[in-house]
């Protein structure tokens, strides 16, 4: 077992290394910013107004006719905020030093990027399934406006086995094992709870998940950053030296922690855009099922509500835990992953900060294995349509509970590898229809207006017209879906 963890970790340090994925992910997100002119900056605001214009808790239910733009959003962020979060971010800078942040930053500045692209292209080629549902993600702008089946065929087993079967043996294990370590609850214990809560979850269907997340990401984010906020607060006087060593780390590693890291400018290169994208998921692949669902009026829309999610994940979850571990003075050379995490907000809330970090990071990895469920159960209606999805879920539930107990070392490398598997199809596809999303990109800034139906569909054509009367006519078929009975 050694050797195969070995042997796939080897593979992975190929894949995620600085001559393979990492300048292919990078590579698309500085040719989308520039092919899009810069949209992340100037469509900002915009973007701001559309999401947190349509901000609820108890938004309208979700089903057959997708989810509102705000629960796609918080569907997407939910697997975007997960151990990575809160372990990862430790990870890259124990090896790469505060400066592994800058290059976080900048990888998330051209993912916005990348990944409003993704959305954009999950909204032009959704469709609907056996059942009349709206579904999309990849494997469809694969297929349909690629027209690679294989290769979309590919997509589609790589993101059940990275998502659904082995992401989530992964984050269960990094739920129970701090459960363990900061409460002493047994593993298995957990494990059992985890299984419950999620098959609670996952036979609700699209409407439970739509529920679920729109409630407890946004919370789930107000606390985690409430409580850096407080320790930042507490050691205020190290907030302007900390970010002080996180623009001198990027180029200089050893000044800015004195030597104690013994990172280079490349390492800190490697880990901060590793981890970043890792973290972030642009180009991944994984968050388009969210977005392709969600009710808009131009593709463009949730083309914005992509880029704030991942705005959210790095620029706000992400540094929040960089703030505290490089402001708690916790960064020593010695700890590394969640025990860092854990070792900074103990100095600053004492003995309930390890409680508060195992609570946080049990949200977010629950809330990641939601959100990974439902992408992955996209691609099983795309290869087997609805007779294998509740022998899916089972599977995964099952996945949940050995993942809770077993040592994983050598699941969390065969996660990386196939997460970087589905980045290679996703990445060519976009790039290939990068036509369609400037298209959408410049209709949705010269030509929508809130009075205007736009009508899209899955031959990418986008037609925007005055039509009230077609508007009205929409609206009610949305009011009558929403009233029809849905599939649990």
């Amino acid at each position: 077992m050694d050797t195969l963890t070995q042997i796939v970790s080897d593979i992975n340090s190929i894949l995620w290394g600085p001559w393979c994925l990492i300048p292919l992910l990078v590579g698309a997100g500085i040719f989308f910013t520039v092919t899009l002119r810069f949209e992340q900056v100037r469509l900002f605001g915009r973007a701001v107004r559309h999401v947190f214009g349509g901000v609820s808790l108890f938004g309208e239910k979700a089903g057959r006719h997708g989810m509102t733009s705000f629960q796609s959003l918080t569907t997407a962020i939910a697997a975007q905020v997960g151990t990575g979060n809160l372990a990862g971010v430790a990870t890259a800078m124990a090896s790469g030093g505060p400066g592994a942040i800058f290059w976080m930053w900048l990888a998330a500045f051209f993912g916005m990027s990348t990944i409003f692209a993704e959305a954009v292209l999950a909204q032009l080629y959704r469709t609907k399934d056996e059942k009349g549902h709206i579904i999309g993600g990849p494997a469809f702008y694969i297929a349909n406006g690629l027209g690679s089946k294989p290769m979309a065929a590919f997509f589609a087993v790589c993101s059940i086995i990275a998502l659904g079967f082995i992401g989530s043996m992964v984050q269960a294990n990094s739920i129970s094992y701090a459960f363990d370590s900061a409460f002493h609850i047994p593993t298995w214990a957990t494990g059992i709870f985890i299984m419950l809560l999620g098959g609670f979850v996952f036979f609700g269907g699209i409407r439970r998940i739509a529920s679920f997340t729109e409630k407890m990401v946004p919370l789930m984010a107000l606390v985690y950053v409430l409580g850096s906020i407080y320790i930042a607060l507490e050691f205020w006087d190290q907030i302007i030296p900390a970010i002080k060593a996180i623009f001198v780390g990027a180029f200089n590693p050893s000044a800015a922690t004195g030597g104690v890291i013994g990172a280079t400018v490349r390492e800190a290169i490697r880990y901060g855009v590793a981890r970043g994208l890792f973290s972030n998921e642009a180009g991944m692949g994984s968050t388009p099922h969210a977005h392709a669902v969600a009710r808009v009026q131009h593709p463009a829309q949730q083309g914005l509500a992509a880029f704030i999610g991942l705005f959210v994940d790095t620029f706000i979850v992400l540094t929040a835990t960089a703030g505290v571990i490089m402001v708690t003075g916790s960064l020593d050379g010695q700890h590394t992953g969640i025990e860092l995490t854990q070792m900074a907000f103990t100095r600053g809330m004492g003995e309930a900060g390890s409680g508060f970090v195992a609570v946080c990071l049990f949200f977010a990895a629950f809330t990641t294995i939601v959100g990974w469920y439902f992408f992955a159960s996209q691609n099983i209606k795309y290869l087997f349509g609805y007779k294998f999805l509740n022998t899916f879920s089972v599977i995964v539930l099952c996945f949940i509970m050995l993942g809770s107990f077993l040592k994983v070392d050598l699941v969390w490398e065969l996660t990386d590898l196939f997460n970087g598997f589905m980045v290679i199809p996703n990445i060519i596809a976009i790039v290939c229809l990068y036509k369609l999303v400037g298209r959408a990109c410049r209709d949705f800034e010269q030509n929508f207006d809130q009075d205007k139906q736009c009508e899209f569909g899955s031959s990418a054509e986008l037609t925007c017209k005055l039509s009230p009367s077609q508007e009205k006519e929409g609206a009610a078929q949305t009011d009558a879906e929403q009233q029809a009975p849905e599939e649990k």
